[in-house]
């Protein structure tokens, strides 16, 4: 028992700090810099640990700029008040995202600016293969686990979380941080925080913070909310692996196509 809920957890929280800290806070919205090499080390770590769910860095950040600059309107890609539910969001979600790993959806200027890209993972993680073999793994894990190690059979319902897990953090960020909470800013959208100590998902659920102030690598605002990834980010500023962006003016930012507050009005 130990064991398999050592690897979905392991699995959860690596994916998840794959998702806010390399594909959220790094493409996105290149709130630090890194040097090449360690831009590949968490591409390639990315891939790794999403697995069977490979989000691509380009197209995530797209979308998640898209989503910024039109907060909770129509033209939100994945806002839950303009779709039906929550798996309906997600569909939406990915028509968009395919339509811009394959190039085929019209972006504005803006969006496009300053993306990571690694052609060969993107490459090999999009394709079924991976996806397949990634998924077999996991699967290989409980089934061992069953037969060998008395594994009970019920964590094989945990199996469709590790087959879908970069999208069901992408869910569950997108539906509960614009629907269920408390507002500390009136940003204009519907944002929330969730969660006063957020363990579940890493800091991505002060969503209204971060609308607030989307380029402060502390999504927690209140000497009582606790991002748990912000204590990682301050730990690789002083060992020199990423370099924090000074904060700089609206202006800027907009010209630079970086989501500002601004945005919320387009």
């Amino acid at each position: 028992m130990v064991a398999a809920l050592s690897f979905f957890f392991g699995h959860w929280y690596l994916s998840l700090f794959s998702q806010t800290f390399f594909l959220h806070r790094y493409s996105a919205h290149k709130m630090f810099t890194m040097n090449k090499f360690w831009e590949k080390f968490f591409y390639f770590l990315t891939y790794i640990s999403q697995g069977s769910s490979y989000l691509n860095p380009r197209s995530y950040a797209i979308l998640h700029r898209m989503h910024h600059a039109y907060s909770d309107t129509e033209k939100d890609p994945h806002s839950p008040h303009h779709t039906e539910n929550v798996f309906t969001m997600m569909w939406k979600t990915k028509e968009i995202y395919n339509s811009l790993l394959n190039y085929k959806y019209k972006i504005e200027e803006r969006f496009e600016k300053d993306l990571p890209e690694w052609k060969a993972i993107d490459k090999i993680g999009d394709t079924w293969i991976s996806r397949i073999l990634w998924g077999t793994s996991y699967v290989l894990f409980y089934v061992i686990g069953f037969f060998y190690f008395d594994i009970h059979w019920g964590f094989f319902f945990l199996l469709p979380i590790h087959f879908l897990m970069g999208p069901i953090h992408g869910a569950i960020v997108n539906w509960s941080g614009h629907k269920y909470g408390y507002q500390n800013f009136d940003n204009k959208d519907e944002s929330k925080n969730s969660l006063f100590f957020d363990f579940l998902m890493l800091g991505e659920l002060f969503q209204n913070n971060h609308h607030k102030h989307p380029m402060s690598i502390n999504f927690g605002k209140k000497w009582y909310e606790i991002d748990p990834t912000y204590p990682v980010i301050k730990f690789l500023t002083w060992t020199k692996i990423i370099k924090p962006k000074k904060a700089l003016n609206v202006r800027n930012r907009v010209e630079s196509a970086e989501v500002t507050d601004v945005d919320h009005h387009h």
